[in-house]
């Protein structure tokens, strides 16, 4: 779907398949852990902690569908590639894959202008913005499918496995929501934001040891390297810092 000239490394495949492995799993064991422990019992520090590990775990899962979209997580084997893109995109939010694509397609096409699903348009407020970026992930078939889906698992795990409904809500509910601002503010918001030198398109940022770090903290270097993306759109995120080097 995307082209570039960025060619793929032999080592990409497996590269892609353990970070998929990894994040997926840590996703699982940190919720099957978190969601049996007594929050009152837990002090706020570790709550806190808990929630922000969650909430990155969940971007993550968003990453992996995202290099899917563009043929970077598994760059030689397709059907595996889009097969865990599906996975992470329904276990992030039970969003559709095909949609995803669609939206995100749009905004290498028509980035920041009139087409792009991810652009504000003609109110750049970032409030109005963030409403506007949510409806179009979440359009009205995926917020039915989202809130049954969810209100079944809520209900099963309340009720069968007698999951503590404040656990779902402090490790489910509110990582989805505070990964969905990660995306937007890091991924969208500050790389797209109109700048007066610069009105359709962030520069390229400075990169060093403590700015990688940063952008791998803060969105998986989407942010920080969100140019590069766009200009290497078929580089794998964590090869992103890499490009910057070599341009």
């Amino acid at each position: 779907m995307f082209t570039s000239l960025q060619k793929v490394h032999k080592w990409d495949d497996w590269i892609g398949l353990l970070i998929a492995v990894i994040i997926i799993s840590l996703w699982f064991a940190s919720l099957f852990d978190l969601l049996s422990i007594p929050i009152s019992d837990t002090s706020w520090f570790w709550l806190i902690f808990s929630i922000v590990g969650r909430t990155y775990l969940h971007t993550g899962l968003f990453i992996l569908a995202h290099d899917s979209m563009h043929g970077n997580l598994i760059p030689n084997n397709r059907s595996l590639n889009n097969l865990i893109g599906r996975f992470a995109v329904t276990v992030y939010g039970f969003l559709s894959y095909d949609h995803c694509c669609a939206n995100h397609f749009n905004h290498h096409c028509y980035t920041s202008q009139s087409g792009d699903p991810d652009f504000h348009g003609t109110v750049d407020n970032p409030i109005f913005w963030y409403c506007k970026f949510i409806r179009e992930y979440f359009p009205m078939r995926s917020l039915i499918i989202f809130l049954v889906n969810v209100t079944l698992l809520t209900w099963g795990l309340t009720t069968i496995f007698h999951v503590a409904f404040t656990n779902l809500i402090f490790f489910v509910l509110v990582p989805l929501v505070l990964s969905s601002l990660q995306l937007f503010f890091f991924g969208t918001y500050l790389p797209h934001h109109q700048l007066y030198e610069n009105p359709y398109f962030s520069p390229r940022l400075q990169s060093n040891y403590y700015s990688n770090l940063w952008s791998f903290f803060s969105c998986y270097n989407f942010g920080h390297y969100h140019w590069e993306h766009h200009e290497y759109p078929k580089a794998p995120w964590y090869r992103l810092h890499s490009i910057h080097v070599r341009n």
